[in-house]
């Protein structure tokens, strides 16, 4: 009767010894305690600097634990979705970004899955103690659906040992045309013997900082009542600005790449004057390019006109909580994101991590954001991001966000290959063609929207 035993193999044996080990284990592991509500995080820099303090709070609130899992993006969007939409097992809270956000609210009020917080935040004052445009990416029809994380203002970093070796006075310069003006010195190009060196890090392939200037000029894709607004006049008018940065006789942009190699390279190399940089990607260089340290300063970025807004927005993440959740449940749940969010020891922890400053503006007092930084030669680099905080542009949440990107994206390199096809470098030369590529990319985006049955019928 046993015969045929004898003819397994031994991986064969290794394989039926592994799933009775896996049996065994699903029987006899412990459960989850009901106490125990999963939170979703999806960036590892957050979820190392939570875990101590989510120990804390379990230590002190064993009734309401939080058990943080670390999950991807994409996948938590999935999970979300189906969560929300089927009933499947997702968690009561978790972190995410403004592109899942405006798909996950962009139904009719009841059918969103995410907890209406206006009212409570109007209730606990908190409207007025976070900085009032980090709820704009959470925001729809007045309605509040997050609690902000950050505020990820953008500033300019300059190679201050390269500026000040060549007399450059940057507080000469206001706008992006006395960038240009100011620092062309420092411009070089085709030399013998060394290294060409540029002055922005910028290029028409990089979509994610269009809507960045388009943004701090007034612009942007979609207005309020979330109508796409592609082609508007200054968008146009960014659109040209960077198309001549990024080609002809005067070029002053220079592709390289952030999160890579060989961008970094070319920075450390000095052929990268300045960089367009929330407050996020100032902790990415500290971490990823450390012989920059004492080579650098940050200032405001230059304005589109005089007396124009000095920053502009780059990313975000907040909170979000599961409306399917009991009130009473709710309600510990609450105490547990301001014991995280508006934690003073944390906010300070998360700077010194990351740069990430924090929205909550009682927090903003704190000595650590005027600590001299090292790495940007001394300055109080927190502060300096902290005050334009105030004035980072508002931001619509549409789930045509991305559609509105890559059009966008689109007509900027088709703008590029209009001037080095016709020899046209000027912002005047190019304002026409640009107005014509954003006016096309509108209609594209619009029919786009109408194909999307669902999503038009609940805007």
């Amino acid at each position: 009767m046993l015969d045929w035993l004898r003819n397994f193999s031994l991986g064969v044996w290794a394989l039926i010894g592994l799933a009775l080990a896996s049996s065994v284990y699903l029987v006899t592991r412990p459960t989850a305690s009901s106490s125990d509500h999963a939170f979703w995080v999806f960036a590892r820099l957050h979820f190392q600097a939570y875990e101590p303090f989510i120990r804390e709070w379990n230590e002190k609130t064993p009734e309401m634990r939080i058990e943080p899992l670390l999950v991807s993006l994409p996948a938590m969007e999935r999970r979300l979705f189906s969560g929300f939409m089927s009933g499947t097992p997702m968690a009561d809270l978790f972190e995410i970004t403004q592109n899942v956000t405006a798909r996950l609210i962009s139904g009719p009020a009841e059918d969103i899955g995410l907890r209406d917080l206006t009212d409570l935040l109007k209730a606990e004052g908190l409207l007025d103690a976070i900085n009032p445009p980090s709820f704009s990416p959470w925001t729809l029809r007045g309605r509040i659906y997050g609690l902000p994380h950050d505020v990820h203002p953008v500033l300019l970093t300059y190679r201050s040992d390269l500026v000040e070796a060549a007399g450059i006075d940057v507080n000469e310069i206001e706008t992006w045309e006395d960038f240009v003006r100011v620092m062309w010195p420092l411009q070089r190009t085709g030399g013998a013997g060394g290294e060409d060196r540029y002055l922005l890090n910028m290029w028409q392939t990089n979509s994610e900082l269009l809507p960045v200037l388009m943004l701090q000029a007034g612009g942007g894709f979609f207005d309020a009542n979330l109508r796409p607004v592609l082609d508007s006049e200054v968008n146009a008018m960014v659109m040209a600005t960077i198309a001549t940065w990024c080609t002809g006789p005067k070029r002053i942009a220079i592709d390289a790449p952030e999160f890579s190699a060989s961008g970094n390279a070319l920075k450390i190399r000095g052929q990268v004057v300045a960089a367009i940089m929330p407050d996020w990607l100032a902790g990415v260089w500290k971490t990823d390019i450390p012989g920059l340290s004492g080579k650098l300063k940050l200032m405001p970025l230059p304005a589109w006109t005089k007396g124009g807004r000095r920053t502009s927005v780059m990313g975000g993440t907040m909170m979000g909580f599961n409306k399917k959740v009991s009130e009473e449940v709710f309600r510990e749940q609450w105490k547990f994101a301001q014991f995280l969010y508006r934690s003073p020891a944390l906010a300070a922890e998360m700077f010194r991590r990351s740069m990430i400053i924090p929205p909550d503006r009682n927090l903003w007092s704190l000595p650590v954001f005027d600590e001299p930084d090292p790495y940007f030669s001394g300055q109080p680099a927190g502060r300096l991001f902290i005050e334009q905080a105030p004035d980072v542009p508002l931001r619509v949440s549409s789930p045509f966000f991305n559609g509105a990107n890559e059009q966008s994206g689109q007509a900027l390199l088709r703008l590029v290959e209009y001037a080095n096809a016709n020899g046209v470098y000027t912002v005047e030369g190019l304002l026409p063609k640009s107005r014509e590529l954003l006016a096309e990319a509108q209609a594209q985006l619009k029919r786009q929207m109408e194909r999307n049955v669902f999503m038009r019928e609940a805007q």
